[in-house]
């Protein structure tokens, strides 16, 4: 008689698939469009980074604890490269993000960020070399057209008086911050996910500190209600420690550029979120810019 072979647990079925990983990730990061609209009056953004990272750190701690003294022992040497994408793709990101928030529209706020992709393949043409498709580099500049459509607000002439919202150029900066990071895990140290997520997440938590006294200093400080707990617990369990797990694994499995890819799906599952749940208005400039994001990734992923 043959043996039955043992199926494997959910959970090893889904962390084997980086379809499914990255586009779940994608999901949970539209969700926090909402989230972060959601957040203005309730919370203070620094405050909002500072608690994101300290609760998300619990949570990532009590999954990395059996591997994290070997984890860090392989990260020695390594740490200012973890600082650096800690600061950069985790604070610089979510701060600008949240303060965006304040000035820009959910919709808007999903749409940039599909920015993300393009941003990652020019990086890794300057930095690593690496020589895309002429399909994908049009599938780039489409998304990126999509995204100026955003910031142009369907006026083009916005763009020639550089007359763009406050806000959509903060998350365009994040959006700039986010592909060093994306880059940065092509260079990560030899650790698990969790492992090296954790220690991403310390560095954050570090470099957000700064931002929350300043903040304090400022008289900007709003201390969470129970609204804005709920928006601190989304933004740590969602965002900073399912969502991150599920890209670093998808990076690893499929790499950076066409891990990247998958962001453009954030703008697709927000704007409909956003124009769903929160009621914002889906203006024509949206619809011209949700194609042209659609077909960039199409473009993009073509064989």
């Amino acid at each position: 008689m043959t043996e039955t072979a043992t199926p494997k647990p959910l959970w090893r079925r889904v962390w084997d698939r980086p379809i499914l990983l990255l586009t779940l990730t994608t999901l949970i990061w539209a969700g926090h469009a909402l989230v972060g609209r959601l957040a203005v009056g309730e919370i203070g953004p620094m405050t909002l980074v500072t608690l994101r990272w300290g609760v998300a750190l619990v949570a990532i701690y009590l999954s990395s604890r059996k591997t994290l003294r070997a984890d860090f022992a392989a990260i020695e040497g390594r740490w200012w490269l973890v600082l650096a994408m800690g600061t950069l793709g985790y604070t610089g990101f979510n701060a600008l993000f949240y303060l965006a928030a304040h000035y820009t529209s959910a919709i808007n706020m999903s749409l940039i960020q599909g920015s993300i992709p393009a941003l990652v393949m020019f990086g890794s043409s300057l930095a690593f070399r690496v020589h895309a498709r002429p399909l994908a580099w049009a599938g780039a500049l489409t998304t990126m057209a999509g995204v100026a459509t955003i910031a142009a607000q369907g006026d083009w002439m916005k763009l020639i008086h550089a007359s763009v919202n406050i806000g959509d150029a903060m998350l365009l900066l994040a959006c700039v911050f986010y592909a060093f990071y994306t880059l940065g895990l092509r260079a990560r140290p030899k650790t698990s996910a969790f492992g090296f997520l954790a220690a991403l997440a310390l560095a954050a938590l570090a470099s957000s500190l700064p931002l929350f006294i300043l903040e304090i200093a400022q008289g900007g400080f709003v201390w969470p209600g129970w609204k804005g707990w709920l928006v601190v617990l989304y933004a740590a369990l969602g965002p900073a420690f399912v969502s991150q797990a599920f890209f670093m694994r998808g990076v690893e499995l499929i790499g950076p550029s066409r891990a990247g890819v998958f962001v453009n799906l954030v703008p697709v599952f927000g704007a409909l979120m956003a124009a769903t749940l929160l009621g914002e208005p889906f203006a024509s400039y949206h619809v011209v810019a949700l194609a042209l994001v659609v077909a960039g990734i199409a473009m993009a992923q073509r064989k």
